[in-house]
């Protein structure tokens, strides 16, 4: 990016990379249970070593097969998750992922009667509490718990501004702040989400 200033690549990153994971994978991602579910669906399917394009295919898959609420995943079986998952390409992992989906979906179902508002209101709404209650769900891990923040810091304002290590680490790379309150003084509240998949697909692609 040269010897441009911190705004300009910024504006550079967001305009060429600013696309939020959610996004990608079909969610339109508001502070209601169904798309929130979604979300947390995606960080399932990103939670193992597969590459990001692959995840995002598999979601889109599962949405358009119908399962968008836990309820609909709980009710489907283990072989239609399967199947699903291999339509995407999603292969390495699709039995295990396909078991944990379910298993999810019905700790969702179970502990927060299938809206996640209420892991939100459990935590009281704070980020490490709520990082350590998503790792309670199946396949999901303290890189897991991070991508479901990176992405819902956009419907979730107590998570901003939520940088991963990942992203943490571009910025560095790029000559940008590497903190999260350094990155956030340089775009909007409602840009972050944009700005941390921005970094996190700068440094993927290397």
């Amino acid at each position: 990016m040269g010897t441009v200033g911190t705004d300009e690549k910024i504006a550079r990153l967001l305009r060429e990379h600013g696309r939020t994971y959610a996004d990608e994978a079909g969610i339109s991602l508001r502070d209601t249970p169904a798309p929130l579910y979604q979300l947390l669906v995606l960080t399932v399917l990103c939670s193992v070593r597969i590459r990001a394009a692959t995840a995002t295919a598999a979601a889109r898959e599962l949405f358009a097969a119908g399962l968008r609420t836990p309820a609909a995943m709980a009710e489907s079986t283990w072989r239609e998750r399967v199947t699903v998952l291999g339509r995407a390409h999603y292969v390495r992992y699709d039995e295990s992922t396909a078991a944990a989906l379910g298993e999810g979906a019905a700790l969702v179902l179970d502990r927060y009667g299938g809206d996640l508002r209420r892991l939100r209101e459990e935590a009281s709404g704070e980020p490490a509490r709520i990082r350590a209650l998503l790792r309670e769900v199946p396949r999901i891990g303290p890189v897991g718990a991070g991508i479901f923040c990176r992405e819902a810091q956009a419907v979730w304002p107590e998570l901003r501004p939520y940088f991963d290590e990942r992203s943490r680490a571009t910025a560095a790379g790029l000559g940008l702040p590497h903190t999260p309150a350094g990155l956030a003084r340089h775009v909007p509240p409602d840009d972050l989400a944009r700005l941390a998949a921005a970094l996190v697909r700068t440094g993927l692609s290397g």
